[in-house]
């Protein structure tokens, strides 16, 4: 079985241990590997999905229930049940990025094997994030689906399924790169709630997610390079084109900067002519 069929198989699973140790697995036996892990073959080949595969995609649990995100209940971090709520929300984010990391694997023929092996790392870390807030959030006596959660991650996943540069630019270096900006307000909240383990955890994760919005932000500017597109110009449109958020202040500046954004990117953001 091929790279990007074993992450189809693991897109599929739906119980989340099991999806998260799989990934983890697989990251595991590539960076085992001797020879050549993707043939070019493997590496061109479109993959199909069956019927059954495509009503099940991607896997995931009952619980969370999915529902709009404005009927998802905002909570105060300062009571137990708030605070679980919140680190559950993280939680949710991490395990639909553990699906959109696989599915960048299996989707998208014709990359560079480089391309195969950056997202194959991403979704191994995703489940260890995952898997450090889930064994948090355990030990505050919840457990990831006691809340409802949204499917806004999917959702743009899903509208740029046919279009790899869209989803480079929309998926990674929009919706994911937001919890760059977000994650030190919440760790703020999180310190004055006194869950000193919960900011570790998201330490990790910010320092993981600049790593992964700079693979979004290398392959959005390969594609637009290799197409004859300008990044600045095209980005506007994209999210234009595909209804993406126009994302608002405050920026994590310097861990956009980290992550490979570049001034007139930022002043776009900004709205900074």
């Amino acid at each position: 079985m091929s790279l990007r069929d074993q992450a189809l198989q693991i897109l599929l699973i739906c119980d989340p241990q099991d999806k998260a140790l799989a990934a983890l697995a697989c990251q595991e036996a590539l960076q085992g590997a001797t020879g050549p892990w993707l043939s070019e073959a493997d590496r061109q080949a479109p993959l199909a999905l069956t019927p059954e595969q495509a009503a099940h995609m991607p896997g995931r649990p009952a619980r969370p229930l999915l529902v709009p995100a404005k009927q998802v209940p905002s909570r105060s971090p300062f009571t137990l049940e708030g605070r679980a709520a919140l680190l559950h929300a993280i939680c949710h984010i991490e395990f639909n990025a553990i699906n959109l990391a696989l599915d960048a694997v299996w989707r998208f023929a014709g990359m560079p094997a480089a391309f195969y092996s950056d997202w194959l790392k991403v979704a191994a870390e995703e489940a260890l994030h995952f898997n450090l807030l889930r064994a948090h959030l355990q030990s505050l006596g919840y457990d990831y689906g006691d809340f409802d959660a949204h499917d806004g991650l999917w959702t743009m996943c899903d509208k740029t399924k046919d279009d790899i540069l869209a989803r480079m630019a929309l998926v990674p270096r929009t919706l994911e790169a937001r919890g760059l900006d977000a994650t030190p307000l919440i760790q703020d909240k999180l310190t004055r709630a006194g869950d000193q383990r919960a900011v570790e955890i998201l330490d990790i994760i910010l320092r993981d997610e600049v790593g992964h919005v700079a693979i979004g932000n290398r392959w959005f500017h390969h594609l637009c390079q290799a197409r004859g597109e300008d990044a600045v110009s095209l980005y506007p449109q994209l999210v234009q084109r595909y209804e993406a958020p126009r994302l608002r202040p405050p920026f994590n500046e310097a861990a956009r900067k980290a992550a490979g954004f570049t001034d007139e990117e930022l002043a776009f953001l900004l709205g900074v002519d």
